[in-house]
């Protein structure tokens, strides 16, 4: 079983990189949800390499995540966490 103090980091896998869910990734998520951004400008300020890397992580990014607001993402994340704890604690080992 994990730490308890140990933070949980949700990444999204993009080729050879690993993306790191966090309140600043989806700020530009919700700005390019919201906003007129091409994939190019998303590319850049997510710090990938193509507009094709982008197209990857939007296509990888579970829908529920990229509406959730970055306001409510770390409630949602300890939510989900603790689901995952207490369904691993329900197993018979």
């Amino acid at each position: 079983m994990s730490e308890p103090n140990r933070e949980v980091v949700f990444v999204v896998k993009v080729r050879e990189k690993e993306i790191p869910l966090d309140e600043r990734v989806l700020s530009i998520i919700q700005e390019y949800l919201k906003t007129p951004m091409n994939l190019e400008e998303l590319a850049s300020k997510l710090g990938l390499e193509s507009w094709e890397e982008a197209y990857e992580f939007i296509k990888a990014l579970p829908a529920w995540v990229m509406w959730t607001p970055p306001t409510l993402w770390k409630h949602r994340r300890k939510w989900l966490v603790e689901k995952i704890q207490s369904t691993k604690s329900e197993k018979p080992e």
